[in-house]
């Protein structure tokens, strides 16, 4: 199992509309691969939004959000889970 961690964080007047895009846009594309298992979106006060996904093996990317609506590129990392 992978866990991919992906955050963005919206230009100013653009949260809501990349809010939208995230769930009705992107999450679409990836919940239909055999190799999703999951996806969860996250936000924060600070403009940010996260979506933790989990993959059976080789994660899938979301597709790159509109320029308008992001104040910086999307960051991406891959966590996998730890035995304790």
């Amino acid at each position: 199992m992978i866990a991919r961690m992906w955050e963005v964080r919206a230009s100013r007047g653009g949260f809501d509309e990349l809010l939208s895009w995230v769930c009705d846009v992107a999450l679409p594309k990836l919940e239909v691969l055999p190799s999703h298992v999951s996806s969860e979106v996250f936000s924060s006060t600070d403009l940010r939004i996260v979506v933790i996904s989990k993959w059976r093996n080789n994660p899938a990317a979301l597709p790159a959000p509109p320029a308008n609506l992001v104040a910086r590129s999307p960051h991406v990392w891959d966590f996998s889970p730890v035995d304790r």
